[in-house]
């Protein structure tokens, strides 16, 4: 009998709970949500902040507004949402950088796997090397040669250390055999007027960040990271075709909110998400911006980031890179 009592208590007690969590769930967002963008306004993680707000906003009904947050290698916009309350009003929209900082960052404030819930991946693409035009050179392998004849004069820049930016150009500097000195910023917008005064030469963005720049002529396109060209910018050869055999970097970005965040609230969002990502008109403002739409489940997220803390930490270690 009492064992009986001791079952009909638990089942009582599940149902409350199942009842709490499904109306906790029914009045998301009860206000506005925060999209915390960890980069300075201009970058491919702006503009693809910006989108995914605009259309969950529609999904919702509520204002989801885009905050960035820039520093540290996304650190510092990250930390916010790791602190925040764990009811899915704060979201954190990322690139790799949040899947390198546990290897490079020796005071983390956070746990990126425990502080974090992951939503679902937005969007993967290329990273496009670029030069300034007064580097004479209009093919890697051409700037391959010219750096070499410099003897480590040659500086470049990327949206900060450990970001995958810098990480592209340090393998490039590991598979090529090269010298060059890195100088940080804090986000593509940052960067790119350094860039383009030429006071730095070379840069490594997305197609969304760059292709204005190259079109107008301030910027020469010079090779994709990808194994295959981009659609967005088709006559630019991959590193692979310009006889760096090996040399491939993905671009990923991801979409996460506040670790402990009820499962019902980081499910609904992770299926809203794949709505948008599916959705003709978004596909298109993804495609233009030279990155393909990645809808997927929370789990598959989760996944990704874990192997991909384990990837980088070994680029990491074998760049010697150090935090600055």
């Amino acid at each position: 009998m009492r064992d009986i009592r001791t079952l009909l208590a638990c089942v009582i007690a599940f149902s409350f709970a199942t009842d709490a969590a499904l109306a906790q769930t029914a009045k998301y967002p009860a206000r506005p949500v925060r999209l915390v963008v960890p980069f300075a306004a201009g970058g491919t993680n702006d503009i693809l902040g910006r989108i995914v707000a605009e259309k969950l906003a529609e999904k919702f009904g509520q204002p989801f507004v885009a905050d960035n947050r820039a520093g540290a290698n996304t650190v510092v916009g990250s930390e916010i949402v790791a602190r925040a309350t764990a009811d899915g009003h704060t979201l954190l929209i990322v690139s790799a950088s949040i899947a390198v900082n546990p290897s490079l960052v020796r005071a983390l404030p956070y746990d990126t796997l425990r502080d974090f819930a992951p939503i679902g991946m937005v969007a993967g693409g290329p990273y496009l090397m670029v030069i300034h035009p007064a580097v004479p050179a209009k093919t890697v392998g051409e700037f391959i040669a010219w750096v070499k004849s410099q003897q480590g004069k040659v500086n470049y820049a990327s949206t900060g250390t450990g970001s995958p930016p810098h990480l592209a150009a340090e393998l490039l500097k590991i598979t090529a055999g090269i010298d060059m000195q890195h100088i940080p910023y804090k986000g593509g917008g940052a960067a790119l007027p350094d860039l383009i005064a030429g006071r730095v030469s070379m840069f490594f963005g997305s197609i969304a960040t760059l292709r204005p720049h190259v079109d107008s002529g301030r910027l020469r396109a010079v090779g994709m990271t990808t194994a295959q060209r981009s659609a967005a910018m088709p006559d630019v050869p991959t590193f692979i075709e310009s006889g760096l055999a090996g040399y491939e970097v993905n671009g990923w970005y991801g979409l996460l909110t506040t670790g402990k965040t009820p499962r019902a609230i980081v499910e609904r969002l992770s299926a809203t998400l794949r709505q948008i990502l599916n959705d003709p008109e978004t596909r298109a403002q993804f495609v233009k911006n030279g990155l393909d739409p990645a809808p997927g489940s929370a789990d598959e997220f989760a996944r990704l980031l874990s192997a991909e803390i384990v990837k980088w930490a070994s680029v990491v270690k074998a760049a010697g890179i150090k935090a600055e």
